[in-house]
């Protein structure tokens, strides 16, 4: 499950790939790490037809027997479309694409966890070691509800992203699943404007060779003597 992704590229370029003919963004960082309930941009298909580029907030409402307490925090990848819940998204009005350079997942190994926070440390994938841009295949809606307590109740445009069987290079780091990502102007075409019925095809495991890890955990080298020190980054 992909629960942190970066973006360093120009909206001039999303806007390039995308053909978006609008942009309400705002200024995009030069680097932006995005995490589960924060904004993020997407280019979507907007309610009066035009594609656009949007900063909306990561994660689609849960469905409703899965919600816990008060407040709706999101869900942040879907993995079943068919679900009956997911069914109201899939059309075109509801498509959406994420821009993104490189996604990361937590090590799965008992020895890359921050021994001072006891967070695990991420493995990064990207397309290559330059990082170019791609997207997620998403989805977008428009919202009412509680996403956290202490704001109550609001309005809300909320995206998520499909997921799918990983590949081998993701597998080996998170063996349940990985993005459905887009890495052509025609699979990002097909996804804004396909009936679903070609659409959802869209939603495969990505070649082995469409990845690459880019950044590894730093972990602790021992030296003689005793003294630790920080191995370098992949």
């Amino acid at each position: 499950m992909c629960n942190l992704y970066n973006i360093t590229t120009s909206q001039d370029a999303i806007r390039e790939w995308t053909r978006a003919m609008r942009d309400i963004l705002g200024n995009l960082e030069p680097s932006l790490d995005v995490y589960p309930n924060m904004p993020g941009p997407v280019v979507r298909n907007a309610p009066d037809g035009q594609r656009e580029l949007a900063r909306l907030l990561w994660g689609l409402p849960t469905p409703a027997e899965r919600v816990k307490g008060k407040a709706d925090y999101g869900t942040t990848n879907i993995r079943n479309p068919q679900y009956a819940h997911w069914q109201q998204y899939v059309g075109v009005e509801h498509r959406c694409v994420v821009p993104v350079t490189s996604f990361a997942e937590p090590s799965p190994n008992p020895d890359e966890i921050d021994p001072e926070t006891g967070i695990k440390r991420n493995y990064w994938f990207a397309l290559d070691a330059d990082r170019p841009l791609f997207f997620f295949a998403g989805m977008w809606t428009h919202w009412q509800g509680v996403r956290k307590v202490k704001d109550g109740p609001g309005d809300f445009e909320l995206y998520g992203f499909m997921t799918t069987k990983p590949n081998a290079v993701v597998a080996g780091i998170h063996e349940k699943a990985m993005p459905v990502i887009l890495t052509t102007r025609d699979e990002v075409e097909t996804w804004l404007t396909a009936p679903w019925s070609e659409a959802r095809h869209m939603q495969r495991t990505a070649p082995d060779d469409a990845l690459v890890i880019v950044e590894k955990p730093a972990t602790q080298i021992k030296f003689p003597g005793g003294a630790p020190a920080q191995g370098s980054l992949f």
